[in-house]
This record gives C-alpha cells, sequence and structure tokens, in this order.
C-alpha cells in the first residue's frame, strides 16, 4: 500500500535477491555487532569493496558505494564499528577528490543526497 518508498520496495527487492546467510559464531557469548549502518531508508549502501589501484595502493583501504533511492534530497549519517582514520570522497576510478575530505563524527560521515545521487567514498583504516 501507498508508494514504494513507503512499501520498502527496494529493500524488499535487495532481500529477495541477495538473501541474508547465517554464518555459526565462534563462541555463544558473542553479541552481534554490524559493519555499516545508514541513517536513512532512502540511501542503499551498494558496495563495500577493498580499494583498488585508483586509491593510491593503500591496502587498508575501503570504498563504500551509496546513492539515493527515493528521488529525494536527503542527508544521511553513515556509520561503521571499523576504526576509520581518514574519508574522503573519491571518484567511480576511486581517485580522492580535491576537498573531497570528510569530517569524522561521532554519529559518523554525514552525507548529502540529491536524487539518484552516487557516492563513492574512501575509508583509511587504521591497522
Amino acid at each position: 500500500a501507498g508508494s514504494f518508498q513507503e512499501a520498502g520496495v527496494i529493500q524488499q527487492a535487495y532481500n529477495l535477491n541477495f538473501p541474508l546467510h547465517m554464518v555459526p559464531a565462534s563462541c555463544a557469548q558473542c553479541s552481534p555487532w554490524s559493519a555499516f549502518s545508514v541513517s536513512s531508508p532512502a540511501v542503499v549502501l551498494e558496495t563495500v569493496k577493498q580499494a583498488g589501484a585508483g586509491a593510491e595502493d593503500r591496502p587498508e583501504a575501503l570504498v563504500v558505494r551509496l546513492y539515493e533511492a527515493h528521488g529525494s534530497t536527503v542527508t544521511a549519517w553513515l556509520q561503521t564499528s571499523l576504526p576509520v582514520k581518514e574519508a574522503m570522497l573519491c571518484d567511480l576510478l576511486e581517485r580522492p577528490l580535491a576537498q573531497g575530505h570528510l569530517p569524522l563524527e561521532q554519529q559518523g560521515l554525514r552525507l548529502s543526497f540529491t536524487p539518484f545521487l552516487v557516492l563513492s567514498i574512501l575509508l583509511v583504516c587504521s591497522h
């Protein structure tokens, strides 16, 4: 019922096409955790991958790619449990953009999206 945004169609499609796979925990007392979360249902975290050659050969770097899926202008917070020490916007070849450094805030990374915008972010983690 309602619009595709209200009905959660995008999330349901991801659930159908990419179902979660359960993996046994190594201990019974392990607490659940999430590597990433996004504060807005309009923003989809599409990709998490090790950075390629365009990322200045940083083996400790990851690229996350997100997009705005509802056709709206929205601000979202990307949170991670990883030890990120630096974050910057990058192009699709994973090269850091000039003036692309993102401040690391307590709530995570504050990201602004226009309708259907794709953002690629280079995350440099500490060892």
